[in-house]
């Protein structure tokens, strides 16, 4: 199993692995305060059934399944049940409302729904209520519903059990090909309404191929731990932390949150991550005031290590030994002590954060990809060398290339067939089969691709200057008084900023100066604005001209998922903010 087979689908993908691992843990979830393992050939048997069961509803070959559920055991098991039973899966986000379900049901011309509990299924309910198609709901828990129209609610269990699961069968009944549609994967978008971006079987399992490369040639494949705690209705999430572990026959423990994160990775132990920048920043934030506390030897090595970084050149030699003897295993034993590499993607690292945690003794890997890419398209690889100014080297089998106004555009079997009952956006995309990424990079000398902005984000000042808003926000968020940042000047003379000050830091500063801690006052707070100021002048060092922040904005609230100012893979959504704050930020140009 160290050589990853060219298999038709996804489905027999993981029933080939389960007959390979059969009774080895596969699925862990944590259940009344002990960590509990599915087998796999428990999974085998429970896709098998809920496959039956799909079929028996009157589901068939090519319909839509919608998926709605935080991370679990049971969000694989419907997945994969329902790729089984021939049909396609949507996932769907958790925090999605009435009106974003409406959306997807209708559009996606949806069947059936999984949902995971009570508390989900009550904006889904009445947007699958409305819907054309949807009939049947479908509760990982039981659910108690007063009215449901003529749409029949069924229970997971008494589902299932109520079949015979003939896991032969069903294996041989997977008999559709690469290029047939596995699943129709929303994108979040940071602008106008989500578009389904339809993945087929092959662009996924390419994908799975692409990456499982890289860990067996540059890391040793062994028997992999995985932690899934990114949405799985994210495509980053679905390949990467999902069907990646399907296919190099490793174990996925569901986190319990973000919130219990830090506990879960020391519990688990997991030899590969797959996170988002944002995580990294605040694990970041939290290792230095964590250090910083405690102050004495600690406190120099760490800022040593930074200093020097990964270099081990004769002269750092001594020093890097030992690093290696009293600060890296510590912090290593902070993330399971046998992580083999962290996987950065979804949007773009700081190379100043990607660089500490290398500092640190942590391999940190940064990706590169689109949902339209099912969704990697390159990696940083240690073989290759890791640069984290740069997304690493093309995925195997994968094709890119620089057009001539510097966009990304991408071809191999990963691309997607096109967006759901979206031909217009489709033609704007692909194009002769190459994907047009929308962002703009180019290669160097060994390969590797550098992402320098997206195309639509690149700010253009009246002069005419191009501006990358990201290099500048992701500056801005380094600094501790900093949680969030947006900067602001299309066609305008200079960038002013929009700041949402770190709630910690905001209340260390309050307690400092005997100040009530109140983030509304703290606004009108003078000496507070000048803290502030003194952050983004920091950060102005070491811009351009053009760059510089000149003036800013205190945010009302933080940008979140909940307010729509965050997609659910933490980007910030522009066009939402600017509604929000285009007044005030035009203001700071007449003041």
């Amino acid at each position: 199993m160290r050589q990853l087979e060219h298999f038709p689908n996804l489905v027999t993908l993981f029933f080939t692995r389960a007959a390979q691992k059969g009774d080895a843990p596969f699925l862990w979830a944590k259940r009344d305060g002990a960590w509990r393992a599915i087998s796999w050939t428990e999974a085998a048997r429970t896709v098998a059934a809920l496959a039956a069961a799909l079929r028996r509803l009157g589901l068939g070959r090519g319909d839509r399944v919608a998926l709605v559920s935080e991370n679990r055991p049971e969000w694989c098991l419907a997945d994969l049940a329902i790729m089984a039973a021939g049909c396609v899966t949507v996932p769907t986000y958790t925090t999605n409302t009435e009106r974003d379900h409406f959306h997807i049901l209708e559009n996606s011309g949806a069947r059936a729904v999984f949902v995971s509990n009570q508390k989900l299924v009550k904006a889904l309910m009445p947007a699958a209520m409305r819907s054309t198609l949807c009939r049947n709901v479908i509760g990982m828990e039981p659910l108690r519903i007063a009215q449901t129209g003529d749409v029949a609610v069924h229970d997971w269990q008494p589902l299932i059990d109520g079949e015979t699961p003939d896991v032969a069968s069903c294996a041989a009944a997977a008999n559709f090909g690469r290029e047939d549609l596995a699943c129709i994967i929303y994108t979040s978008g940071t602008g106008g309404a989500p578009r389904g971006v339809m993945q087929h079987h092959g662009a996924i399992l390419h994908n799975v191929a692409g990456c499982a490369a890289i860990i067996a040639e540059d890391f040793g494949w062994e028997d992999e731990i995985f932690l899934s705690f990114l949405p799985l209705s994210h495509a980053y999430e679905h390949s990467g932390g999902q069907h990646l572990p399907i296919g190099l026959g490793g174990q996925i423990y569901y986190s319990e949150g973000l919130e219990k994160l830090a506990s879960n990775i020391e519990e688990v132990r997991p030899t590969i991550m797959v996170v988002v920048p944002r995580l990294f920043e605040v694990l970041r934030t939290r290792i230095l005031k964590s250090v910083e506390k405690q102050g004495g030897l600690g406190l120099r090595l760490m800022r040593r290590a930074i200093a020097m970084g990964p270099d081990r050149t004769l002269t750092n030699w001594p020093m890097q030994l030992l690093l290696d003897a009293t600060l890296r295993p510590k912090i290593a034993k902070r993330f399971g002590g046998r992580l083999k590499a962290m996987v950065s993607g979804g949007a773009p690292l700081n190379p100043e954060v990607g660089q500490f945690f290398q500092s640190v003794g942590l391999t940190m890997l940064q990706g590169y990809g689109q949902t339209e890419a099912a969704p990697v398209i390159s990696c940083n690889r240690p073989k290759t060398g890791i640069k984290l100014d740069t997304v690493g080297t093309p995925l195997k089998d994968t094709e890119v290339r620089i057009a001539d106004d510097g966009e990304i555009v991408v071809r191999g079997e990963l691309v997607m067939r096109g967006y759901w009952h979206n031909p217009e956006e489709t033609a704007r995309v692909l194009k002769d089969g190459w994907l047009h990424t929308g962002d703009i990079g180019h290669l160097d000398p060994k390969g590797r691709l550098v992402i320098t902005d997206r195309k639509k984000d690149l700010i253009i000042n009246d002069k005419g200057d191009n501006i990358a808003p990201q290099r500048v926000e992701g500056m801005l968020t380094l600094e501790p008084e900093i949680l969030q940042a947006m900067v602001y000047g299309d066609r305008r003379p200079h960038i002013v900023g929009l700041i949402v000050p770190d709630p910690e830091w905001s209340r260390e500063w309050a307690d400092a100066n005997g100040i009530v801690y109140d983030p509304a006052r703290l606004q009108e707070n003078d000496a507070y604005r000048r803290a502030l100021s003194a952050a983004v002048d920091r950060v102005n060092a070491g811009l351009s001209v053009i760059e510089k922040v000149r003036r800013f904005l205190i945010a009302d609230e933080p940008f979140s998922i909940e307010n729509e100012m965050l997609t659910p893979s933490l980007k910030i959504r522009r066009h939402i903010i600017r509604r929000v704050y285009a007044e005030r930020l035009e203001a700071l140009y007449r003041a």
